[in-house]
């Protein structure tokens, strides 16, 4: 949510981050609400102060003046009473719009329309070449026995999986991996509430726009999370930190719900878009220091690329021109990893910093050495996800005869294997 003066001062730049965004907003039109709310918070006010006043005087009146007196007193009730109603249904909407206006991106963010405007800036690691044809991770994990997919839609639908054997314990390998990585850092880990109320959805920025990737449980006005994120920022939700708490390094390790609607007939094989995963996510909540922000994004996406380069995976960093940013966000970098079963580098991380904009929807403030409350910046990034980042994990590190290497530092987690063998031989 953007502060209401900042965007009576700034109109153009408002609306323009709405268009650059593709988000449907008429900034004039809320600007108008806002006007007819303060007109009429002005008009009531006023009226309140009449009445008040009249009400004050009746008991030093006596006969006619005091039957006059009271009948006025009824008369501007009356009025505040529509006035108020009016304020009721104006309030709605203007508290509706806001919280559809989005944050404004830098300066420098390319502006695009889609991932495909997305800017690269640079590379990482050796794209592997193969002597031999490659085979993608479902065809790894039906010869190894560690994927099922036949099974999980069968039971639960499209776009669920089982993970089985090996890769169930790769799962959890890449996950603690992370969780080790970022508590050596400094993080502190924390398992979170994956069904939460409207109010965490709201306050990050996941509703209203975006509602329909939530899966709702009506019964219990709860929501399935599709990130820790959303509990994370909640934790400290209509809060007063103290400015030398802060920054707060939070990791948080959940399953995660989407329902990827739009996606339809989009990356229908494997485990590259499913509706259930497991994430490691890294939240930092911090000053309102723009300098300050920057530095813990750059922390933020250093930390991921150190476990891509400990998985022994390539990659490469783009940065997220406008049109793929959420609504909340004001710079956005994304980490891609090769998978040779697409030909392609494909995401496997966001970073993102939203300064103040779930600080304000959240109630999170802080208190400065001056006694002055702000609200606080918010940033997050990925630090894994999983099974997605399975699929680079198994087809990166294939050989000839089907084996998989594990990269060094998951065999501590493994029992010290270092390969894992076909179950079944290769059908040339």
């Amino acid at each position: 949510m953007l502060d209401i003066q900042y965007i009576r001062r700034h109109p153009d730049r408002v609306q323009k981050a709405a268009r650059d965004k593709g988000i449907s907003i008429d900034v004039q039109d809320l600007l108008e609400v806002d006007e007819r709310r303060r007109q009429l918070l002005g008009q009531i006010e006023e009226l309140r102060a009449q009445r008040n006043q009249k009400s004050k005087r009746t008991p030093t009146l006596q006969g006619e003046e005091k039957q006059l007196n009271i009948a006025e007193v009824r008369q501007l009730n009356e009025r505040i009473k529509g006035l108020e109603d009016e304020l009721d249904t104006v309030k709605n909407r203007y508290e509706d719009l806001m919280l559809r206006v989005p944050a404004v991106p830098f300066d420098d963010v390319p502006v695009g329309e889609s991932d495909h405007d997305n800017v690269e800036l640079r590379r990482e690691g050796e794209v592997p070449t193969f002597s031999f044809p490659i085979r993608d991770h479902v065809t790894l994990g039906e010869m190894h026995d560690l994927i099922d997919i036949p099974r999980g839609v069968k039971i639960a639908g499209s776009r669920m999986y089982f993970l089985k054997n090996e890769a169930a314990l790769l799962h959890r390998a890449v996950i603690q991996l992370a969780v080790d990585h970022l508590v050596a850092k400094g993080f502190t880990p924390m398992i979170v509430p994956v069904m939460v109320r409207d109010r965490a959805m709201f306050g990050t920025g996941y509703f209203p726009l975006g509602k329909e990737q939530t899966y709702v449980i009506p019964e219990d006005e709860l929501n399935l999370v599709g990130t820790a994120e959303v509990p994370l920022v909640s934790y400290y939700a209509d809060e007063v930190l103290s400015e030398e708490e802060l920054p707060k390094r939070m990791l948080g390790i959940s399953n995660c719900f989407r329902r990827e609607v739009g996606s339809a007939g989009k990356d229908t094989r494997g485990l590259y878009r499913v509706h259930q995963f497991t994430k490691v996510e890294q939240v930092v909540i911090t000053r309102a220091d723009g300098d300050e922000a920057m530095r813990l994004h750059w922390e933020l996406l250093h930390n991921a690329e150190q476990l891509l380069r400990l998985l022994e995976l390539p990659y490469r960093v783009v940065e997220v021109c406008t049109g793929d940013m959420g609504q909340g966000q004001v710079k956005k970098h994304d980490i891609e990893t090769w998978m040779p079963s697409r030909n392609a580098y494909s995401e496997t991380h966001s970073c993102s910093s939203f300064l103040d904009f779930q600080a304000r929807r959240s109630g999170l403030r802080y208190r400065d050495g001056d006694g002055q409350l702000h609200y606080c910046y918010t940033l997050n990034n990925t630090a894994i996800a999983s099974p997605r980042i399975l699929i680079p994990l198994l087809e990166v590190h294939q050989q000839k005869d089907g084996s998989i290497h594990i990269p060094a530092a998951l065999r501590p987690y493994l029992g010290g294997r270092e390969w894992l063998r076909p179950k079944r031989e290769v059908q040339e």
